[in-house]
């Protein structure tokens, strides 16, 4: 039996140094203007190159091969560029030639089959939706239009923490409290009402998380399609389809509640008081922009990628070093009562 064993390992072993060998000297190169780029490994690409630190493993490889490179993450060849001024040519110069994003199984399943701006394909359809975005969502008007909505909620900040100032002596939470202000204050201006004292508020925070965290993840099945099988055997699949389904469910719920705020005779809602979703709704009513059409799906969509990035973007931190103990609560008498040291908190950007 180790003797067939030893066998059957020899003719695998042959078949592969065979393979290795085609691949490397008789595999055509059809592109012959394309960047430079270290050798691929069969199958793998440069996948093998890129370690556990992307960026310096990246930063390494620009060293030798130029500010304009191309690697394979498996079957997809990727353009690398590290220098400002190849980014400009990229990003200005040459955008609409390199336009085309690539769809991952993923974030098509968690959002909607690319019908949000971020992962939409170029075309019409992502034209009308950037116009949306920019003039009807994102304007200095619309904005502004939120400012009392941010001034109650640091109103309602500053009476929580001296409310317990007063009656306790333990240390007051700020990194909570900051970051409860600022997932208050999103979704007062995209939803309508803030979840984070509600019943659901913390499977709200933790979807959240757990969308981001899928979206940011490395998936084989993207670069190596044929073993896209995988993503069955590990759970990711149910993973994707529960959280999918859940936030579908939620943002159903919420769609629905604002639908609610028009009657059949086409009431429409004050402008100082419509949030990000009575803003889409209205559009899709009053069809203002002829030849394209927002549904339900692509709503949903938007408002999705908006809360998981402005959500999840940031965690309130004290500076390095600084702990709650060390915190100097010292008041300072002037004209007006200040700490004699500055209370600082940082915003950290989560990756």
């Amino acid at each position: 039996m180790l003797e067939n064993l030893w066998i059957l390992s020899s003719i695998l072993f042959l078949f592969f140094t065979i393979f290795l060998i085609k691949w490397n000297f008789f595999n055509p190169k059809t592109h012959k203007n394309s960047p430079p780029s270290p050798p691929t490994f069969p199958i793998l690409g440069n996948l093998h190159q890129i370690g556990l630190y992307p960026h310096r493993s990246l930063q390494k490889l620009s060293h030798q091969y130029g500010p304009l490179m191309q690697l394979h993450f498996g079957s997809r060849p990727v353009l690398i560029v590290s220098s400002s001024d190849a980014a400009r040519e990229v990003m200005k110069t040459h955008d609409l030639i390199l336009s085309y994003r690539p769809e991952f199984s993923v974030a098509r399943r968690l959002l909607y089959h690319g019908k949000d701006i971020t992962t939409a394909p170029y075309g019409e359809y992502w034209r009308q939706l950037r116009s949306i975005c920019s003039l009807h969502l994102l304007s200095n008007k619309r904005v502004q239009s939120f400012r009392a909505v941010r001034e109650e909620e640091v109103g309602l900040l500053v009476e929580n923490i001296k409310r317990q100032c007063y009656s306790q002596s333990l240390p007051v939470n700020l990194s909570d409290m900051l970051a409860f202000l600022t997932n208050d204050v999103i979704c007062r201006v995209a939803l309508g009402k803030k979840y984070s004292r509600d019943e659901n508020g913390k499977r709200f925070k933790e979807l959240i998380s757990e969308l981001m965290k899928l979206l940011g993840g490395f998936y084989i099945g993207d670069c190596i399609p044929w073993l896209a099988w995988i993503h069955r055997v590990n759970g990711l699949d149910k993973e994707v389809d529960k959280v999918a389904q859940e936030f579908d469910k939620f943002l159903d719920g919420v769609v629905e509640e604002h639908e609610n705020k028009f009657d059949t005779k086409g009431f429409e809602l004050n402008e100082d008081r419509m949030d990000l979703v009575d803003v889409l709704l209205q559009i899709q009513r009053d069809d203002k922009m002829p030849g394209f059409s927002i549904d339900r799906e692509s709503i949903k969509a938007v408002i999705l990628v908006a809360l998981a990035n402005l959500v999840h973007k940031f965690n309130w931190e004290l500076p390095d070093g600084v702990k709650a103990q060390d915190l100097d609560m010292t008041e300072c008498i002037g004209a007006n009562i200040h700490r004699e040291v500055p209370l600082l908190a940082v915003p950290t950007p989560r990756f």
